[in-house]
């Protein structure tokens, strides 16, 4: 069988033109959903391809579709590609783990232990006396790696369980102490880190 009559079979039609609707579309909602996170941080030129390949694909896909209207089984591929194509986008995402983070945490505690074992993990650190409705607080104010936030809320939770945490979004940031390289154990062990100072 040539290749012009398999795309004319039916096991073209019914199987693999949904197959590869849905694995196209799959495709280009993920480098959307991962284009949308750059945007956001302002990284043009991830941005910018990212935003490339994914209309190529989508025209691909949707001209596929328009030449195939009879052929309801690619309606149903194309609305799960775009289902599965968020999921597998957001945890690449996650994967990459891109940017910069913000991280609070209030604790009604002496957080003394807590500071020393973020400034021995090399995490700049800011620390501010507060007063909540149950009384005098401690504000703990780091922005981190978006990397290292895990490491960071392990951190908080060994010293103060009990402390409430916000994470956001820093889109930019001038000057500030980060860590460049980590060589890191749990921090339920009380590991430290290895970094150097970065600008």
């Amino acid at each position: 069988m040539d290749l012009a009559s398999f795309a004319d079979s039916p096991v073209f039609t019914w199987v693999v033109l949904p197959l590869l609707v849905f694995c196209m579309r799959v495709i280009d909602v993920s480098i959307g959903t991962i284009r949308i996170i750059y945007v956001a941080r302002s990284v043009t030129l991830l941005a910018t391809i990212c935003g490339f390949f994914e209309v190529l694909i989508w025209l691909v896909s949707i001209t596929q579709i328009m030449q195939n209207l009879d052929n309801y089984l690619t309606y149903l591929a194309y609305a799960g590609g775009f289902a599965t194509g968020n999921f597998v986008g957001i945890s690449i995402e996650n994967r990459l783990a891109v940017g910069t983070v913000a991280v609070r945490a209030i604790t009604q505690v002496d957080a003394t232990p807590l500071l020393q074992h973020l400034a021995e993990a090399d995490f700049g650190v800011t620390s501010l006396a507060a007063r909540g409705t149950s009384g005098e607080v401690r504000l703990v104010f780091s922005v981190i790696k978006r990397k290292d936030l895990k490491t960071v809320i392990e951190i908080i939770k060994q010293h103060n369980p009990n402390a409430f945490i916000s994470v956001e979004d820093v889109r930019s940031i001038r000057e500030g102490y980060f860590p460049a390289r980590t060589r890191l154990k749990s921090a339920q062990t009380g590991g430290l880190h290895d970094a150097r100072k970065a600008k």
